[in-house]
Parts: C-alpha cells; structure tokens; sequence
C-alpha cells in the first residue's frame, strides 16, 4: 500500500489538477505560426512557469531556443547529499485535426464518459499535470521535496524543430542531473504500471513526381500522358511487400520483441481496426511496433475530391515518414529509403526527393537505482508489478540527454495509455490514470532519495 497521506495528498489535489489541465488546454499552443497564432504558445510558456514557480521553484524562467521557441525552466536545491532529478515534459500540442469530429471542443477541457477530453489533454500537458501534482503533494504530506529538481518543459517538441536540443548542447550544465523523468509516454494499458524501455527513431522526406510541363486533359490525352499522381501511388505502394514488412532494401525487418507482448485483439481494440480489416506485418504486434521499421504516409499533395477537373496531373507531392528501433542508424535508413524512391519511379519521370529532420531511437539501461526506486513507487501507486515496454514514437531529446549526460538514467513515463487517442481526434486522459501516474512520481522522488542515500 502506498504511503496513505502522500496517496490522501494526490486525491485532494484532483480538482485543482482538473481546473488546471483545462486551463492548459485552452491555449491552442501549436508551435506552427502558420496554423495558431505565436502568442497561445507563449501564453501557455508562461502558464507554466508561474505554476513551477508557486510549488517553490526558483530560477524559474523563459528559454529562447535557436528555433524561434521557448523553453521553462526552473530549479530547486535539494538537502545535503540528495541527488537531483530532471522532470521534463512539453506544452506545445499537435494541430486539432478535423475539428468537426471533436464531439467537444478541441480547446476546452470537457468530462465525458468519466475521461477528461481536449487536445493536450494527455500529450502532454496532462503530464505537466502529473508533475505539477506529485510536487504538490509532496509539499502537502512532507512539507518538501527529498531530492534536488530541475524542471524542464519543452515549447517545440511535436514540431520536431530541435530548439531543446540545441539549446541543450550550447548549455551542457544546465538539465545535468542525476535522474531524467521524461512525462511524455504512458502505460502499456491502463491500470497497468510501465515504463518505456525502448523508442523507435525517426526520420521524413518529401517526395515530389514531376511528368508534364503542367496538367492536361484527361480525354484528350489521358492513357497515353504520363499521370504524376499514378507515378507517385505506385512510389508508395513499393514501399511495403505483399504481406505489408517495409521493402526498402538496406533496412532489417526481421527483429523480435522480448519484452511484453501486445494481444492483437488487445491492439485492434486499442486501435480501433474496423470489423474484417486485417492488421499489416507480419511477426508478433510487439515486434512491429517495437522491433521493426515501419513507413507511413503522412500527407499527399494532389487535387481534392470537391473541385477536381479531369486533368492529367502534372505534379504530386507527399510527405513520408519512416521510424526505425534501436541498432539502426537513422541517417543510413534515411539514405535507404530516398534511394529506394528514387529507383522505384516509373515512365521515367522525374523525382526529387527533401530530406527532413532525423531522431535517432533510444534503448534504456534499466538496471539502475532509478529503475528499482521507480519499480517500487509503481507496485505502491498501481499494486502490481512494473513493466516495460517499447513505444513507436520518437523523443529526440533522450538521445542528446544521454549524449551530454552518460552517467543519468532516464526514465520515460507518464499518462499517455492507449485509449487517449494523442494525435487524434477526441484526445482523452483518464484522471485515474493522472491520479496513479502522480502518486507514482511522488513516491519515486522518495524511494530515489533514499536509494541514493544509502
């Protein structure tokens, strides 16, 4: 049983987490001034720095990172002879998508069906919550906090622009610590404790097809003019075999998981896989989420349904991305996947191929003082034993933590569980899932303490 006043702290602190988060929320702090407005990401910067700031965190302040975004920072010694942990997470969301398919507002944090709903709900301003909540509640049982802390949230990391990062290289001192929590995962399922082991890295480009000097009829000159859009589908559709493994020579395709496994009924439920719609891959789901490159494409562009004409086209464009599991190197799997596109075109067309940014994946050493005092916090907080597992997005940050400081274990985990559908429409969190994940926190930052202390 977890430590009933520090467990009694937490729950009475859910209501303020939940006026909290839906604050948060409301700032549609898209870190893309294309789409939202620079100021809703400074307002949300600012947000969360004061609330640092009110659990009694010094040297709080704004971090103008070289992409044009900001960071919080903030700090806090600790007594004598503790050591210090990094608690990172980030206030910039993803885009709301369709926001005629939100069944509440994307900005405005609504309770339905017992979750809380908005964008950010989750990833990850839901963590910043858990953060927010453990302090707290530490403050409130103990009257402080057992170990140094430094507080790092992130203004750009879905953007993938790398501001942190390089901020981070050019200030090699400032996130040292002997701990790095890093809250932007979460449970393999909910109720069931998880840190995540293993990221897969990640790297884009956008390819273009070029066929015409520009569109033509199609009934005049359709069947015999080569179509840049049909060139462009039969470039993607190469990209996976018959059985949907990635075809790009080069990249290995072949690895196990060995760690937890993922159902697939669990998967098509967690999913939402349609009735009859067969999963792609082959290998156990553990293994292609995990242990396997995969490909998606992430945009096409080419005329719209509504408004089409009957044209050959001239040009089309799409944005690709691939993610890799540890062992691979992202650059020589980007170099892999563009001379694959280049050589499957077809009519001789002409292709061009923008190489994007790369994220290099990360394997953690979990055999450390942090992993056992974390083990412990999770059969406390949950009741259950922890796991681990792999998760299939990047966090290029763990790799450039892990560069600067060799000797910190870092720690990923947080409230982001299945069903909160990040990414997507109708992003959900689970206060239970907050209220667990909190507790877990606070009681790590104990055990930590006095792990390290013996």
């Amino acid at each position: 049983m977890p430590h009933q006043p520090l467990a009694d702290a937490v729950r009475s602190l859910m209501d303020r987490a939940r006026s909290d988060l839906a604050e948060l929320v409301a700032f549609p702090s898209v870190a893309d001034p294309r789409q939202f407005p620079v100021e809703e990401c400074e307002k949300a910067a600012r947000w969360v720095a004061d609330a640092f700031a009110a659990e009694g965190l010094t040297g709080v302040r704004l971090l103008d990172t070289p992409d044009g975004t900001q960071s919080v920072y903030a700090e806090l010694p600790g007594p004598a002879g503790a050591p210090t942990v990094l608690l990172y997470s980030h206030y910039d969301v993803q885009p709301p998508l369709a926001e005629d398919e939100w069944l509440s507002p994307a900005f405005e944090l609504t309770e339905r069906d017992g979750r809380w709903y908005g964008r950010g709900a989750a990833d990850c301003k839901g963590n910043i919550l858990m953060h927010l909540t453990a302090l707290r509640a530490l403050r409130r049982a103990d009257g402080g906090y057992p170990v140094g802390l430094k507080i790092i949230v992130e203004g750009s990391e879905e953007q993938g622009t790398g501001g942190l990062e390089r901020y981070a290289e050019a200030h090699p001192e400032l996130l040292a610590a002997d701990a790095i929590v890093i809250g932007d995962t979460g449970n393999f399922a909910a109720g069931l404790p998880t840190v995540t082991a293993s990221l897969r890295g990640m790297t884009v480009v956008d390819v273009q097809v070029r066929t015409l000097a520009g569109n033509l009829h199609s009934g005049a000159f359709g069947g015999a003019a080569p179509d840049a859009l049909q060139a462009l589908v039969k470039v993607l559709a190469s990209l996976h075999d018959e059985h949907g493994d990635v075809a790009v020579a080069g990249l290995t395709t072949d690895q196990t998981w060995t760690g937890v496994q993922y159902p697939d009924e669990q998967f098509r439920a967690d999913a939402k896989v349609l009735d009859g719609v067969a999963l792609t891959g082959t290998g156990t789901v553990a293994d292609r989420l995990w242990a396997r490159p995969s490909v998606t494409v992430l945009g096409i562009d080419a005329p719209p349904v509504v408004g089409a004409t009957s044209s050959v086209q001239s040009v089309a464009k799409a944005s690709v991305s691939l993610r890799v599991p540890p062992g691979t190197d992202t650059g020589a799997a980007q170099e892999a996947l563009v001379a694959h596109l280049e050589a499957q075109v077809p009519f001789g067309a002409r292709i061009t191929v923008e190489r994007q940014g790369n994220g290099s994946p990360f394997l953690a050493d979990t055999s450390g003082p942090a992993y056992e005092a974390m083990g412990k916090a999770m059969v406390e907080a949950f009741g259950t034993p922890m796991v681990a597992s792999g998760e299939g997005g990047s966090i290029p940050l763990c790799n450039t933590l892990r560069a600067l400081y060799p000797q910190a274990e870092i720690v990923l985990i947080g409230v982001e569980e299945p069903t909160t559908q990040i990414h997507a429409v109708n992003e959900s969190v689970d206060p239970l899932e907050l209220e667990r994940m909190a507790l877990t926190e606070a009681l790590f930052l104990r055990r930590y303490a006095e792990l390290r202390s013996v």
